[in-house]
C-alpha cells in the first residue's frame, strides 16, 4: 500500500485514540464524583456558570443528574474504561498497520452503529449524525483496504 493510505489509517488510529482519551476522562469523572453530592455540586456549577435554573433544558439537566445514584454512576465509570480499552486497541492496531487491527477495528466500529443510529433516533442531533457519517465511512475505507491489498490476497 501506499504511504498516504498509511497516513490515512493513522488519521483513523488518532481519531480513535481521541474516543478513547475521552472516554477514559468521562469514566475518571464518573469514579471521581462516585461518593459525592453530585445534586448540590450541579446546582453549585449551574449558579456559577450563571445559568438560568428555572430554564427548562437546565432544569431537566438538574433533575437528571438528581436522579444519578452512586451504581449508576460507578456503572458509567466501568463500561467507559472498557470502551476506551477497545479504542485503544484498534487505535494501537491500525497506528502500527497492522491488518488484526483493521479487522478489529471493522468489526468494533459496525457492531456500535446499531447503538448510535438508535441513540440518533431518540434524541437525533448534528455531532451525533457526524460521528456516525464518519464511522460508516472508516468501515467502507477500511473494507475496501482489506479486500484490495495485493499483500494480503
Amino acid at each position: 500500500m501506499k504511504s498516504s493510505d498509511n497516513r490515512l489509517i493513522r488519521l483513523i488510529a488518532l481519531f480513535k485514540f481521541a474516543k478513547s482519551a475521552l472516554l477514559i476522562a468521562v469514566g475518571m469523572s464518573a469514579l471521581h464524583l462516585l461518593h459525592k453530592n453530585i445534586a448540590g455540586l450541579s446546582e453549585h456549577w449551574v449558579a456559577r456558570l450563571g445559568l438560568d435554573p428555572g430554564n427548562h433544558y437546565v432544569a431537566r439537566g438538574l433533575e437528571k443528574v438528581a436522579d444519578l445514584t452512586p451504581n449508576k454512576i460507578r456503572n458509567l465509570g466501568i463500561v467507559s474504561f472498557i470502551y476506551a480499552g477497545l479504542f485503544l486497541t484498534e487505535g494501537t492496531g491500525l497506528w502500527l498497520v497492522k491488518r488484526w487491527g483493521e479487522w478489529f477495528s471493522v468489526i468494533i466500529t459496525t457492531s456500535l452503529i446499531p447503538v448510535e443510529i438508535y441513540e440518533i433516533h431518540r434524541h437525533p442531533n448534528a455531532i451525533k449524525c457526524l460521528i456516525l457519517a464518519i464511522n460508516i465511512a472508516v468501515v467502507a475505507y477500511l473494507l475496501y483496504r482489506i479486500r484490495n491489498d495485493p499483500a494480503h490476497k
